[in-house]
C-alpha cells in the first residue's frame, strides 16, 4: 500500500508547524558531531513523522536523519529530514525546511519540502508536475551560465581535503552572475525547481537531505544527477548536481574539468 500525496503534504505541514512553534521556546541544542547541531525540534518532528508513517504503513522502511534506518519492506522507503538547515533554524534565519520523500522500488514517488517560516510548501508526485502552495512551478529558462545564479554549500569535515568544493566554487564564481550559500540543501533544490536559481551542487550530503528535492526538481522540468554522473542519490554519501536543462551541461563540463585538473 502506498501513501497519497495529500497524506504526505498534511503530515509534512503539521510537522513543520511543530518546528515553528518550538522555535519560540528554549531550543535545547546539543552537538551530535563537530558543527552538527541538533535541537529538540529535530527530534520531536522526526518522532512525529515516524509515528505517522508507522501507524499507517507499518511495513515501510524509513531512513531518517536523527534515528537512522528503520528497515522493514525494502520496496517502500521514506526519507525524512526533520529540519534541513538546523543552524539557520537555531539562529532564526528563515531558510530551513521539513523534507519528506517516499520511494517505491527505488523510484521516488512523492516529495514535500515545507518551510513554515516563509509560508511555502513545495510538493511533487511522480508524473504529476511540481507545485508551490498549489501553483505549478518550473525551472528557469536561462541558457547562459554567465546570467545564472547558482547555489552551493560546504561541509566542514571536507574543508581541508581535496573534496573541499572550494576549487569548484572559485571556478564557477568566475563563470556566473553569483553563487549563494543558503544552508539548506532541501531549500536549494526547491529554489532550482521554481526558477529562483539556475543550478545547485554540493558534496557529501545524505539521501534525506535531497530525496524530496530531487523529485520536485525533476517534476519541474530540471535535471538532477550525481555530481559527475557516476554516483547514487538515495544511498550512501551524495554528491549532487541539479540545474535547468540548459545550464546543467555547462555546469557539468566545468565540474569535470576541475576534477580532472585537481
Amino acid at each position: 500500500m502506498q501513501p497519497t500525496l495529500e497524506q504526505v503534504v498534511a503530515w509534512s505541514t503539521e510537522a513543520a508547524a511543530i518546528a515553528l512553534n518550538m522555535q519560540t521556546e528554549n531550543l535545547e541544542t546539543h552537538y551530535k558531531a563537530a558543527n552538527e547541531l541538533v535541537t529538540a525540534a529535530d527530534s520531536a518532528v522526526e518522532a512525529f513523522l515516524i509515528e505517522k508513517i508507522q501507524a499507517h504503513f507499518p511495513d515501510h522502511s524509513i531512513n531518517a536523519e536523527e534515528s537512522g534506518e528503520h528497515d522493514r519492506d525494502s520496496d517502500h522507503k521514506w526519507y525524512i529530514d526533520p529540519i534541513d538547515g538546523t543552524l539557520n533554524y537555531s539562529h532564526r534565519l528563515p531558510i530551513w525546511a521539513v523534507s519528506v520523500a517516499y520511494a517505491y522500488k527505488g523510484e521516488l514517488q512523492i516529495g514535500v519540502i515545507c518551510n513554515p517560516a516563509m509560508k511555502e510548501t513545495f510538493w511533487a508526485a511522480r508524473g504529476q508536475g511540481a507545485f508551490l502552495n498549489g501553483e505549478p512551478i518550473s525551472v528557469s529558462k536561462t541558457d547562459i551560465l554567465n546570467d545564472s545564479l547558482l547555489i552551493t554549500g560546504f561541509r566542514r569535515n571536507t574543508i581541508a581535503t581535496p573534496r573541499s568544493n572550494i576549487r569548484n566554487f572559485t571556478r564557477l564564481s568566475l563563470e556566473t552572475q553569483t553563487i549563494r550559500r543558503l544552508g539548506s540543501a532541501a531549500s536549494d533544490l526547491a529554489y532550482v525547481a521554481c526558477g529562483r536559481a539556475e543550478g545547485f551542487w554540493e558534496i557529501d550530503l545524505n539521501p534525506w537531505d535531497v530525496a524530496a528535492g530531487v523529485l520536485i526538481v525533476r517534476e519541474a522540468g530540471g535535471i538532477v544527477d550525481s555530481l559527475y554522473g557516476d554516483g547514487e542519490l538515495l544511498t550512501g554519501k551524495v554528491n549532487i548536481l541539479s540545474a535547468n536543462p540548459l545550464i546543467f551541461p555547462q555546469m557539468r563540463k566545468i565540474l569535470l574539468e576541475e576534477r580532472d585538473n585537481s
